[in-house]
């Protein structure tokens, strides 16, 4: 009774908090909306030039592939130095140049050359636009394979980035949570002078840590579930090819696993500022050895060695099995243990860490 009578506590002292509500409110609903709508992993309505020294038809059937939402419609130049100097001026993004003899060479060999400008200022998009034009370009080349490729995409069949973005947001936003709640329930009993009345309770530390951590995981696993029902189900129409009730499951060993860590932050911390500086310095690191944005593949060997230790690692993993990849309870148990095994030693070391002020 006790544990619940502190949980509810911080709950109800949670929810007579306006601005921290329309924080939470914000992070669950609009800024997920907002990642899955607003970043896009392909090109989007890149503008593009060209200058056309052959003055054939073959390019006129090339312009029309560059059509929208991927491309805008392409702006004639009349020259090289008029078309660099659009690019220079960020007019456009794309600048296409087909020589005089573009038309003979194609018609004659199957092959022919186009100079592609491009500001590289958005790397990322600049890359990805640069594989589209390849790709529209391969069409017209007269190429005889001796065998047929065929492409499968599994997992997500259409490439949306908009479910892969939103999922990755909301993870994102867990991470950010279990940091800064965990760690500013604590805090703020420092802030408002309560922490020896806190201390005064007939409750061991050990219950009264582990209740109050408790009632902010609530609080974010609320929120998930708003923001799964409301924005990735209901306006996304995401689909989930695992069972919902393991990705809830994850959150909460999840949520308490990292949780250990916002004890650390409570420890060092005497104003909820501080918390706030120190939930967004540890939570960059964390997304980044994740595998959220980069492959752990693809990282540098000691890096993917360290990623071996963060939780969030796991967290995500497992959330992209279970959405994407179907992935069964069989398959989630290493996830799962591989979160209680880093969880308990985390929490050892925050119960440790702000037990010492208890």
């Amino acid at each position: 009774m006790r544990f619940l009578a502190i949980m509810k506590k911080d709950i109800l002292i949670l929810l007579r908090n306006t601005a921290l509500m329309l924080f939470l409110i914000y992070i669950f609903t609009l800024d997920i909306y907002l990642a899955g709508i607003g970043i896009k992993i392909k090109p989007q309505h890149v503008s593009v030039g060209y200058v056309d020294y052959s003055n054939s038809l073959i390019v006129n059937k090339i312009l029309t592939h560059l059509h929208k939402p991927e491309f805008q419609t392409p702006k004639r130049f009349l020259n090289e130095e008029a078309l660099k100097k659009a690019i220079e001026n960020k007019k456009i993004m794309v600048g296409l140049v087909f020589d005089g003899d573009f038309a003979k060479n194609y018609y004659k060999t199957g092959k022919s050359q186009v100079n592609v400008l491009i500001d590289s200022t958005a790397a990322a998009q600049a890359q990805v636009t640069v594989i589209y034009l390849n790709e529209i370009l391969a069409r017209f080349v007269n190429l005889h394979f001796p065998l047929s490729i065929q492409t499968h995409r599994l997992f997500n069949q259409n490439s949306n980035s908009t479910w892969f973005m939103s999922l990755a947001e909301l993870m994102s936003d867990v991470v950010l949570l279990v940091l800064l709640l965990v760690a500013t329930v604590f805090v703020k009993e420092k802030e408002e002078g309560t922490w020896d009345i806190m201390l005064l309770m007939p409750v061991s530390s050990i219950l009264t840590i582990f209740a109050k951590m408790f009632s902010q995981v609530v609080v974010i696993l609320v929120g998930v579930w708003v923001s799964v029902g409301l924005i990735l189900f209901g306006v996304f129409d995401m689909p989930i090819n695992g069972n919902l009730w393991h990705f809830f499951l994850l959150n909460l060993l999840f949520a308490f696993s990292l949780g250990g860590i916002g004890l650390v932050i409570a420890a060092i911390s005497n104003t909820v500022t501080e918390v706030g500086q120190y939930s967004f310095m540890l939570m960059m690191p964390l997304i980044f050895l994740s595998g959220a944005w980069t492959p752990i593949s693809s990282m540098a060997p000691w890096l993917q060695k360290l990623s071996i230790i963060s939780p969030v690692r796991y967290y995500i993993e497992a959330s992209e099995s279970i959405f994407f990849r179907g992935a069964s309870f069989y398959d989630l148990i290493p996830y799962f243990v591989a979160l209680l095994i880093i969880g308990m030693v985390l929490f050892y070391i925050g119960y440790k860490k702000i037990g010492r002020l208890f």
